[in-house]
Formats: structure tokens, sequence, C-alpha cells
């Protein structure tokens, strides 16, 4: 009977570590070609996002492309040539906003890329083709818009709050609007895999001082992802250190404002919902002495318990 008895503890042992590490298991990989809010423009905001143990990547925002490829395969992250992983990796771009700090790399790189789709909200887009791929600030490299539209990109326009598939990879896209020094609009995608989720939000100010619910409505949508553990991590920005006065965020967050709408998020998702929860930290302006302060104070202010990630450009993480 001890026999059985020690046997049948250890089944449900084995058992127990099996489903802890099914649980835990990563749905997303990740990999930064860009991390900086400016002034570098071989490191501004960029970051790839694939299935786990797939190459079927989409470009959240492109700010810098070829030098943040280059970079990963310096690290042995790709182990193949900066074309192949740019022409046949890249499946597709989903741009939050049209300033240039998100979209250079895009734009410098088209000559060399591969046909595939740029997705952005309908303003955004607009900016894109009037002001970019006009024929005359750049050749047109999308397939409409002014001038003679060379069709090596596919436009397609997210409509807010629809799901919409990605070409080329299991995953899809859902937009939300974000406020950028109001009334210009940036964007938040949810990228869902299967049942799980991850959210990048591209630059953005706090509801106090936008003037506007942007965040507390993205909050909402996405508190029963954060219950049921669907939601992987969250790619936010963190542009200045708290000294910042508010009349010169330019729609951008601080530490102490960051802290402030996780806490609405958290009044959402339940007590406790976002310890050790990944909050991935994005758009961090130089000067050094700036991103120290940035790192410093939200270390000091993390009452929430979170996991707080610092990407570093060229080198993969999991989600």
């Amino acid at each position: 009977m001890k026999i059985f008895n020690r046997f049948f503890i250890s089944l449900l042992l084995i058992s127990f570590t099996a489903f802890s590490q099914k649980e835990q298991k990563a749905a997303f990989q990740v990999i930064p070609l860009g991390v900086k809010g400016g002034i570098d423009e071989k490191n501004l905001s960029a970051y790839l996002i694939a299935p786990a143990n797939t190459k079927d990547y989409i470009c959240l925002d492109a700010g810098t492309i070829n030098a943040g490829i280059e970079k990963a395969i310096e690290n042995k992250i790709f182990k193949v040539s900066t074309s192949e992983v740019l022409r046949k990796y890249i499946k597709g771009y989903l741009i939050s906003h049209a300033h240039l700090d998100h979209v250079s790399g895009l734009i410098i790189n088209s000559p060399a890329d591969s046909s595939k789709t740029i997705y952005a909200t309908e303003k955004c887009m607009e900016m894109m083709e009037n002001h970019y791929f006009n024929d005359e600030t750049w050749a047109n490299f999308g397939d409409k818009g002014p001038g003679k539209p060379l069709k090596r990109y596919h436009f397609q326009t997210l409509n807010i709050g629809e799901e919409t598939p990605i070409t080329n990879t299991k995953m899809t896209v859902k937009a939300f609007p974000l406020s950028h020094v109001n009334p210009f609009e940036s964007t938040a995608f949810l990228i869902k895999n299967g049942n799980d989720y991850a959210l990048y939000l591209g630059d953005t100010g706090p509801d106090a001082v936008e003037k506007n619910n942007k965040l507390k409505e993205l909050w909402k949508a996405i508190a029963p992802l954060v219950q049921n553990k669907q939601l992987k991590g969250i790619f936010i920005e963190v542009s200045f250190p708290n000294e910042q006065s508010d009349q010169f965020l330019f729609g951008h967050l601080t530490p102490n404002y960051l802290i402030k709408e996780l806490h609405v998020l958290e009044e959402m998702a339940g007590k406790n919902s976002l310890k050790n929860f990944k909050i991935i930290i994005t758009h961090l302006k130089p000067p050094s002495n700036n991103i120290i302060k940035i790192k410093e104070q939200l270390k000091n202010q993390n009452d929430l318990g979170l996991k707080i990630i610092y990407p570093e450009q060229g080198k993969k993480f999991e989600l």
C-alpha cells in the first residue's frame, strides 16, 4: 500500500510539473529592432513579434529596421542575411502613427523590401500616402495614393475595434485609438495568437493631460484578458522622467503617469491582477541621465508588483 501511495504521489507531482510547464510556455517571441524615442536614428521604435517557435514576424512600428536586424544577427538571433530577414521573416508592418521616428526605417528600406502589407488606421494611412509614399517625398511603394503606385506594399486600413487577420501569420490584430497630443491620434494594437494576447501601444499621453478617456477605454477592453491571464504583456512608452511638466509632455508618459494609469487597469481587472505582469517599457528618450532617472523612478513607484522589462536592441525575449 505504501509503495502504491508513493507511486501515486510521484505521478501527481510529475503531472503537476508538466501542467505548470505547459502553463508557463511562451506564446510570443519578440526581437526589438529599435527601442528609443530619439535621437539615435539607428535605434528607433520597432519590435518584431511572432508566435513562439515561428519566423512569422509582424513589425510593430518601423522607426529602425536595417540596423536592428544587423544587431540581431550580431547577437546570433538570426543566422541568415539582413536581406533575408527583411524580405522573408517580416510579414508586414503595424504602424501606430505616422511620426518619422516610427516610420523612417520602413520608408528608407522599402526599395529592398518584398511585397507585404502595411496595416494602419485610416488617419495614419492617409498621412503615409499623402506625406511619404506620395511620389514626391518618396516613391509610392503602395497600391494606392498619389503618383504612380508601385504596388510593393498593400495598404490595409484597420477599422477601430475590428479583429483583422495578419496575412501570412496565424495572428490577428485589433486596433484601439490613443491620444498623442489631442486631437492627434496614435494607436494601440491588441495582437492575438490562439488564446493568447500581447498589447502594443504607440505614443500616448495620460488621460488627465490629454483630457479624454482613451486609455481608460483601452483598459476596460483588456481587463478581462488580464483577469484570465491571457494577456502576456503590455508594450507601453515612458518618454520622460517625472520632472517633465505637463505642458512639455507632448503626448507622452512619465513613470508617475504610467503607474497611475496601470492602477486604473488594476481596479478593473482585480486586486493584485498585475503582480508579476510583464510591462515592456518603450520609447525612452535620451539623454542617458533621463533614462537612468526613468528607470529609478519606475523602480521606486512600482507598488503593483509589475515585472518591468527594458528591451534591448537585437536581444530576443519571450512573452
